[in-house]
């Protein structure tokens, strides 16, 4: 018997002693191997906790409506269409990225204030010249694994993508142009004489503007319009929390636990598969 059905069978019985028997197991390729069960009743935390204890740290949905593929897919971009934090990485250029990375990983998790700790890495880079955003650009940053390929193959399914990030639109339009997003929400970095003031420009994106956007999107497609939202931080909590189906990106424990769907093995056409469309590109 292979290894998956032998912890399969596990994790059925543990589900079974907890009052959440499986009552339909199917398989599916989607390019990848999707187990699909059906339980009458369970609580969504108890049903990760029990994929985790028998078959580790995997890709999984869990959810109690059925999986429909979306008509609205919203992404964070930080460290989930891209591997990297951009303002940690414009932060080298100026000597400060231990300094900078603290605190972007402390707001991350939950532990700072988002827009206090946004102002004060700002700060921080006051004086910059702007010229180290392009460079950023063309030496640090990167998609991460899948990302292009779920962006492409949603906007060829009829979805509408939308970039939101905390991050800056000197980052985020590129990366929005090059993935095909359709709609890009980030922060206005202040360029004065060439060089970053260290303040921001209009109104902060932060995490009750995710929420906002993923609202604003999904009402003017329609009442019952399905959405997909995915982040990897604290601030991506009430997006991931207000779409239909929420996904963690290799995620801080906050957003792990708030979401429905978790992708742990880094690679983002996994979010294809779980939600059962076939890669289009």
């Amino acid at each position: 018997m292979p290894d998956w059905e032998t912890r399969l069978g596990a994790m059925k019985g543990d589900l079974q002693a907890q009052n959440s028997p499986v009552q339909a197991v199917n398989t599916h390729d989607f390019g990848a191997r999707v187990v699909e069960l059906e339980l009458a009743d369970g609580d969504k935390s108890a049903v990760h906790e029990a994929i985790d204890r028998h078959f580790g740290a995997v890709d999984r949905l869990v959810s109690d409506r059925a999986i429909e593929a979306p008509q609205l897919f919203v992404s964070d971009m930080d460290s989930t269409m891209i591997g990297q934090e951009c303002i940690d990485e414009l932060a080298d250029y100026a000597g400060l990225k231990p300094q900078i990375a603290e605190i972007t990983e402390k707001a991350m998790r939950g532990e700072l204030d988002f827009e206090d700790a946004l102002r004060e890495r700002v700060a921080l880079l006051g004086g910059l010249d702007e010229s180290a955003i392009t460079r950023c650009l063309e030496e640090r940053i990167s998609g991460n694994p899948g990302a292009a390929e779920l962006v492409m193959t949603l906007n060829a399914s009829g979805a509408r993508t939308v970039l939101v990030t905390g991050g800056f639109h000197h980052f985020a339009d590129r990366v929005a142009q090059d993935m095909e997003f359709d709609r890009v929400v980030g922060n206005r970095l202040e360029v004065a004489d060439g060089k970053l003031t260290g303040k921001l420009e209009g109104a902060i994106s932060h995490a009750q503007t995710k929420l906002a956007v993923l609202r604003e999107e999904a009402a003017a497609i329609g009442a019952d319009a399905i959405s997909v939202g995915i982040g990897d931080g604290a601030n991506d909590i009430p997006m991931i929390e207000g779409a239909t189906f929420g996904f963690a990106y290799m995620a801080k424990p906050a957003a792990k636990a708030a979401a429905d769907g978790r992708i742990e093995s880094g690679d983002l056409t996994k979010v294809l598969s779980l939600l059962g469309i076939r890669s289009g590109i």
